[in-house]
């Protein structure tokens, strides 16, 4: 089926190129979404008509999507969700939490803007990108933790792995200090009979 393009479409085309795709893809995503239309003389025609007006409200979106592109570039979003401690996520972090969760620090984001190659689903610092135009496109992070302290100490740069290994190693070193503990307490027992007797021992000396 053939379309002439109404605005960039990656790995397809430019505004204004005639393309061939599938009938099913131009139904349901190039033609409901406005990106395109089918490529009849009469659609052509209209096409070139509106050419100019086209190219100007591409270039002013463009220019807005820049913008806050600017902003987006490099911002790091906190996601909060529940996990095993070995890091997998009880569910999945979807396109529509990201643009959720950008929404609300204030970056007006939509679903669809939102690449994922899968969804999300271990803990972590994960880069996404985000398509605010067909001409421009910018990554953020995605800090998926347990609790804000965990994502604090993430966008440190320490993995969940080594968060796992610090904490398995204190619990570790508390219980080899309690041990010490019980073990001194015990010399200090044994000990203690000893002292007692000497102590007897030399009273009956100044006593004699």
């Amino acid at each position: 089926m053939q379309v002439i393009l109404l605005e960039r479409v990656a790995k397809l085309g430019q505004m204004g190129d005639v393309v061939d795709v599938k009938a099913g893809y131009a139904r349901n995503y190039l033609l409901p979404q406005g990106k395109a239309l089918t490529a009849s003389e009469a659609n052509i025609a209209q096409f070139e008509a509106q050419k100019a007006q086209l190219e100007a409200r591409n270039l002013e979106t463009k220019k807005e999507a820049e913008a806050l592109a600017e902003k987006l570039a490099g911002q790091q979003f906190v996601v909060i969700r529940s996990a095993s401690d070995a890091g997998a996520l009880y569910g999945s972090v979807t396109p529509r939490d990201v643009a959720e969760v950008a929404t609300a620090e204030g970056f007006s984001l939509e679903r669809k803007q939102v690449v994922l190659a899968s969804p999300i689903k271990e803990l972590g610092v994960h880069t996404v990108s985000v398509v605010l135009h067909p001409e421009v496109s910018v990554e953020i992070e995605l800090n998926v933790a347990r609790s804000p302290e965990e994502a604090e100490l993430q966008a440190s740069g320490k993995s969940i792995q080594e968060l796992a290994a610090e904490a398995e190693a204190e619990a570790e070193f508390e219980i080899a200090e309690l041990f010490e503990d019980i073990g001194a307490a015990a010399s200090d027992d044994d000990l203690a009979p000893a002292a007692e007797a000497a102590a007897e021992e030399t009273a009956e000396e100044d006593n004699a």
